[in-house]
């Protein structure tokens, strides 16, 4: 069986209304229930908005702390599953289940290497 990363890209900008955020958790919540069921799941989890990050960079020997993100976009990582599949197709499954639930954020699917 071979890992996938199946990553979430949204906008920046506010967090949606917990209107919008509740129905979202609960087909999440079902939806890592199949793949717990299915023995699929291997992790999963959101993130935190991109300026809560902290880059390092090696530079001169040493270094180089910075806060926020890596790069500036328009769209960052907002949260991803890992899953094992047998092959692509049955991670692209679990990928389409994934993008219905977070509709209409775009997911990424992408194999482990190795």
């Amino acid at each position: 069986m071979k890992q996938y990363l199946l990553s979430i890209y949204q906008p920046d900008g506010p967090t949606p209304p917990p209107e919008v955020l509740d129905g979202i958790a609960r087909k999440l919540d079902a939806l890592n229930a199949d793949l717990k069921a299915a023995g699929a799941w291997v992790f999963a989890g959101g993130l935190h908005p991109p300026s809560s990050a902290t880059v390092l960079r090696a530079a001169d020997g040493g270094t180089v702390v910075t806060d926020g993100p890596y790069s500036e976009g328009k769209e960052h990582l907002g949260g991803f599953t890992v899953i094992t599949a047998p092959d692509l197709d049955a991670a692209l499954t679990w990928a389409g289940r994934l993008a219905d639930a977070v509709a209409p954020l775009p997911v990424e699917v992408r194999p482990f290497r190795g």
